[in-house]
């Protein structure tokens, strides 16, 4: 389910990258930022492009399938 933040605002947001993210190409990854009802998901290398805004059930859900072996 993808939601829409209330206030439509998402200058506020910490943006991270994994641990796991390759040094060797910093703009190589996807960015994540928290929100108390949304997870937020970025390509690092355009940073004002599109985002997505999830339910964060729906994120922890895409988690554990990628981290899947």
């Amino acid at each position: 389910m993808i939601r829409r933040d209330s206030t439509g605002d998402t200058s506020g947001l910490a943006w991270f990258k994994s641990s796991y993210s390759d040094n060797s190409d910093p703009g190589d990854c996807v960015e994540v930022a928290l929100a108390p009802r949304t997870v937020h998901v970025r390509d690092s290398k355009d940073a004002e492009g599109p985002r997505l805004a999830l339910a964060p059930g729906t994120w922890a859900r895409f988690v554990s399938y990628a981290s899947e072996d």
